[in-house]
């Protein structure tokens, strides 16, 4: 079993160091190799690459255009040597044991289903803690009900190649990963959770700074979801890019259809901020940032 572990970056150098590092520390002692697609970063990635390869020697860095994430791990698999591909984010720092953990969890499915229909999903876990992001407890608000997401999971590379891929129409942000489950699952994948092979996913903690670029994101993934329904027009794909009218009414009710928004609420996020409690803030802005997302998803549902 040789291992190819697939990562897009785009101008996260500082975190990706930490990323980089922790791979490299494995006490797997089977063969993999790590194939790092630069997604076009302006910010010195590929010099600091070659200025540190010596101490990455399981690195092997490609470079492309700014095109976002389905691109670059198309590449990724395209130049991937390994049989298993396993997926993370550059912003995602992994326990010693990790590529172990994915190891054995493959083997022992593999036992329990007499095939390699299957795939293995590690935990996820948020941090905003750049100094250690691997000492923070898992938290209820780390639980993914996803069934394929590209944070932590390791798939044979052939089942990715008969899938079709990544689709690059997935342009801007979201669901490109979550399209792709829908199509391994046709195939008849299944779904193996692997709890052991942990991944620290590591953002700053809120402020307000970050509301627009939060909002812009809700309304790309909005316009995805949409590419998304209509790749599959189903229920469950509907409930999922929150295309109802169930979605719409919650939401309008809790942003008391959208007067609770950045701005008539900053006062009260930067007082919890103030009071150390950003993450807080950060679940309390969902409550717009989810009315962007549904009136994104209609609005561009209504343009198709």
């Amino acid at each position: 079993m040789f291992f190819s572990v697939v990562i897009p970056t785009y101008n996260r150098l500082p975190i990706l160091q930490k990323c980089l590092q922790a791979l490299e520390s494995q006490t797997f002692t089977g063969d993999y190799e790590i194939i790092l697609v630069d997604d076009g970063s302006t910010d010195g990635t590929i010099d600091w690459l070659q200025q540190n390869q010596q101490n990455f020697n399981h690195v092997k860095y490609f470079v492309q255009n700014h095109g976002g994430p389905a691109i670059a791990r198309n590449l990724g698999v395209e130049k991937a040597q390994g049989d298993i591909i396993i997926f993370i984010d550059s912003d995602l720092v992994v326990l010693s044991d990790f590529l172990q953990s994915h190891y054995q969890a493959l083997i022992t499915g593999k036992q329990k289903l007499k095939s390699d229909k299957f795939f293995t999903y590690g935990a996820v876990i948020n941090t905003a803690n750049f100094e250690n992001p691997t000492s923070e407890p898992y938290k209820i608000t780390d639980f993914s009900a996803a069934f394929f997401a590209t944070g932590n999971v390791a798939i044979p590379k052939h089942w990715l190649e008969t899938a079709g891929l990544f689709d690059i129409n997935f342009q801007l942000y979201g669901w490109e990963d979550l399209e792709l489950g829908v199509r391994l699952k046709k195939l008849g994948l299944q779904l193996i959770k692997c709890p052991q092979a942990v991944g620290y996913h590591w953002h700053p903690a809120f402020n307000l700074a970050q509301i627009p670029k939060l909002i812009d994101q809700e309304i790309q993934r909005g316009k995805m979801g949409v590419l998304f329904y209509q790749k599959h027009p189903t229920w469950e794909v509907k409930m999922m890019i929150q295309m109802t009218f169930f979605h719409r009414l919650l939401w309008g009710i809790l942003s008391l259809n959208g007067m609770l928004n950045e701005k008539t609420m900053a006062g009260f996020l930067q007082w919890l901020i103030d009071s150390g409690k950003p993450q807080l803030a950060l679940e309390i802005a969902r409550i717009f940032l989810n009315w962007y997302n549904v009136n994104a998803v209609y609005a561009a549902y209504q343009q198709k």
